[in-house]
């Protein structure tokens, strides 16, 4: 079996001081606890009202995901990620273009989660315009990251815990609503179906394409490998119990609003306009305003930090990347062990973003109809990077088929499914961006032999650290 040393703090400049809670504040900061608030009402619409039906399966198909990357942080224990990975299993090209694509939604998630961020406050306060509010969450949250990647988790950690105290006050005050009056529903129809358009299974497996979007965020944890102490062990448990965290609460809420909402899923998908409010309208017609308003703060800082952790994952990627010299060598300098220059050009490029689709009105819906493709397209090379260490070289001996090719080929299907299922926008982006990084590989190839055969090469050996 090969050996697997972990990296050398001196070599990577980054500094070990982060924990298993640490890691998990991450993964559910960029998440969000209650990230199915905004996505309620389309789900339940597709799904023909068996949303917590969809949260499930959906859980259940990003767990195959969260085990490949499990796999893989074991076999590469480094920053970069998917990067990292699709370079140990698949060779270098593969892994600048997983990187690559990568980078795209680490950019942009961030992006819409700024976004989020500043129109829920520009209407708690109007007279501020919500560019504004953007940019100063960016501003904010880059400062606590440049800060550092403990600081930022110990500020992350209070920000989480104010997100899942309003998600618990919220199932008390749904569950003491549901005892003195009764669901609205049936009780069992968040999981078979509200009766109003019929159970059918192609509904659901048609939510479950959207609801996995709700989960990208998670696999952040694994760019901190190197930040981490006590080894890829607890960033593997790390991942897994995240996804398991995540999926009980998104579960929960949805199985709650469900029972609460006045409206049928045939009336919201009669009436697209009412889907977007769809979790706040039955929060307020239930419950009252007062917790229709605690939402939406919580929801507005919460989205602030949730771009914090995607900021923080993105520094790292592009730090990874610019270390094995497929960027510019600058991203990979660190100071006090934080990579400060490879934030910073991930916050000049979120803000950028952000504040644009602040400044139109339809920037929101051109943020978030792109932002999946890249994770999407990396978390398949994820999968294949799996086959091709385990099976293929067999760099670890005998693979054990159920695990090293079985759940990587199935959650491969998942991701391909859901690219398919894509908006025609989001995939001329990721066309686009695709083939970007194919030129980029291709200037970059041609360098690098030149390098190589001048005798001044960095040299490709994909297999270090093996």
């Amino acid at each position: 079996m090969a050996s697997v040393t972990e990296p050398r703090t001196e070599h990577t400049g980054l500094r070990r001081s982060l924990g298993f809670r640490d890691l998990v504040v991450y993964g559910l900061l960029f998440i969000a606890p209650m990230a199915p608030v905004g996505v309620f009402g389309t789900l339940d619409a597709r799904s023909h009202g068996a949303v917590a039906l969809v949260y499930l399966v959906a859980t259940a198909a990003m767990a195959l995901t969260a085990f490949s990357y499990a796999q893989m942080v074991r076999v590469a224990p480094q920053a970069g990620s998917v990067f990292t990975y699709a370079r140990k299993g698949l060779g270098e090209g593969p892994g600048l273009i997983a990187g690559w694509m990568a980078m795209l939604d680490y950019l942009l998630i961030p992006a819409v989660a700024y976004l989020f961020s500043g129109i829920a406050m520009n209407a708690l306060v109007p007279e501020v315009s919500r560019w504004v509010w953007t940019a100063l969450a960016v501003v904010v949250t880059t400062l606590l990251n440049l800060w550092g990647v403990r600081a930022a988790a110990r500020v992350g950690f209070a920000v989480l815990a104010m997100e899942i105290l309003v998600l618990l006050v919220f199932v008390v005050a749904a569950v003491a609503v549901l005892v003195r009056d009764g669901a609205r529903r049936g009780w069992l129809s968040p999981l078979t179906g509200d009766g109003s358009l019929g159970f059918g299974a192609a509904a659901v497996l048609g939510a479950v394409s959207v609801a996995v979007l709700s989960y990208l965020g998670f696999d952040a944890i694994a760019s901190f490998a190197e930040e981490v102490t006590g080894g890829s062990a607890k960033v593997a448990r790390a991942l897994l119990f995240c996804l398991a965290v995540a999926g009980v609460l998104f579960v929960a809420q949805t199985y709650l609003a469900a029972l609460l909402s006045p409206v049928t899923s045939a009336e919201l998908a009669a009436d697209p306009a009412q889907q977007g409010p769809a979790f706040y309208n039955a929060v307020e017609a239930s419950v009252g305003l007062w917790l229709h308003d605690l939402v939406a703060v919580s929801k507005a800082i919460g989205a602030a930090f949730a771009a914090l952790a995607g900021q923080a994952a993105a520094g790292r990627l592009l730090f990874a990347m610019a270390r094995e010299r497929r960027l510019p060598g600058v991203l990979a300098r660190t100071s006090g062990g934080t990579p400060r220059p490879a934030l910073l050009v991930a916050a000049a490029v979120t803000l950028v973003a952000a504040v644009w689709a602040a400044r139109r009105d339809d920037g929101l819906d051109h943020l978030v109809s792109v932002v999946d493709v890249g994770a999407l397209v990396a978390f398949t090379l994820l999968h294949a990077s799996v086959v091709g260490w385990f099976v293929v070289r067999r760099r670890e001996g005998r693979p054990r088929w159920w695990k090293h090719l079985v759940v990587p080929v199935l959650g491969a299907a998942v991701t391909v499914t859901v690219i398919v299922e894509a908006s025609w926008e989001a995939q001329v982006v990721g066309a686009v961006w695709l083939a970007v990084g194919l030129v980029l590989l291709v200037v970059q190839r041609g360098r690098r032999d030149a390098d190589a055969g001048s005798g001044t090469g960095p040299g490709t050996d994909t297999g270090r650290g093996a």
